[in-house]
C-alpha cells in the first residue's frame, strides 16, 4: 500500500470581494457578505467590513479567522494609541499601523487581504491596497478578494487612474461623484456575482464623508 500524507493546512480561503473608491471628499467601501469554503456555503450574511477609527474602515477577504485575529490586534493598539495622544488615528496612520501589523507576522502570514478606506487629515477620500504581508499603495479604487480578478478590469476601465511615474504626481481620487460611485460598486458586484461562486447573497456598502457614515445594503445572487 501507498503511504498517504495528511494534507492539512492552518489556512483556508472564505472567498468574498471586496471594493474600495476613494472622491474628493468621500470614501465607499462594498463587500459582499457571503461566507463559503469550498461549495459549501457556511453563512449568507457575514459583514467583511470592521470600522477601525472615526474615518478608517476596512474591507477583509481571505480566512476570516485570521481576518477576526487581525481586526483584534489593530483595535488593541487603536485603543492604546487613543489612551497616548488623547485623539482617534487619522486614515493614514491606520494605513502604516497595518502594513507593519502584517509585516511583523510575515514568516507566519495573516492570510487576509485589505482594503483601507477613510477620509485623510485635509478631508479627501483615500484607499490603501494591500498585500498579505503588509506591502500597500494609496490608490484611487481598489478590489481584493475572490472576485477581485473580474472587478479590478471593470474599474480600470471607468476609472482608470494616472500612472504614478507621470509628473507631476496628479491625485488619485476618482472624479465620480458620490452617487456615481455608489452605483458604480454595485454595478461591478451584480457583474463579478454572475461569474465568482464565491461572491453573492447580499452586497453591503459603506460611504464615509464629512457628515459621517452611511450603511446600505443591496440584495445579490444567492445560487
Amino acid at each position: 500500500m501507498t503511504k498517504q500524507h495528511a494534507n492539512w493546512s492552518p489556512y483556508d480561503n472564505n472567498g468574498g470581494s471586496c471594493v474600495a473608491i476613494a472622491g474628493a471628499d468621500y470614501c465607499v467601501i462594498a463587500a459582499d457578505t457571503r461566507l463559503s469554503t469550498g461549495y459549501n456555503i457556511l453563512t449568507r450574511d457575514y459583514s467583511k467590513i470592521s470600522q477601525l477609527a472615526e474615518k478608517s474602515v476596512m474591507a477583509s477577504s481571505g480566512f476570516q479567522a485570521d481576518v477576526k485575529a487581525l481586526q483584534k490586534q489593530l483595535s488593541a493598539r487603536h485603543l492604546i494609541y487613543q489612551h497616548q495622544h488623547n485623539k482617534q488615528m487619522s486614515c493614514p496612520a491606520m494605513a502604516q499601523l497595518l502594513s507593519n501589523t502584517l509585516y511583523y507576522k510575515r514568516f507566519f502570514p495573516y492570510y487576509a487581504f485589505n482594503v483601507l478606506g477613510g477620509l485623510d487629515n485635509e478631508g479627501k477620500g483615500c484607499v490603501f491596497t494591500y498585500d498579505a504581508v503588509g506591502s500597500y499603495e494609496r490608490v484611487g479604487y481598489s478590489s481584493q478578494g475572490s472576485g477581485s480578478t473580474l472587478i479590478m478590469p471593470f474599474l480600470d476601465n471607468q476609472l482608470k487612474s494616472p500612472s504614478p511615474l507621470l509628473l507631476p504626481a496628479q491625485d488619485a481620487v476618482t472624479p465620480l461623484s458620490e452617487a456615481e460611485a455608489i452605483d458604480l460598486v454595485k454595478t461591478v458586484f451584480a457583474s463579478a456575482t454572475e461569474r465568482d461562486i464565491y461572491t453573492g447573497d447580499k452586497l453591503e456598502v459603506v460611504t464615509l464623508n464629512a457628515s459621517g457614515i452611511h450603511r446600505e445594503y443591496m440584495d445579490l445572487r444567492r445560487d
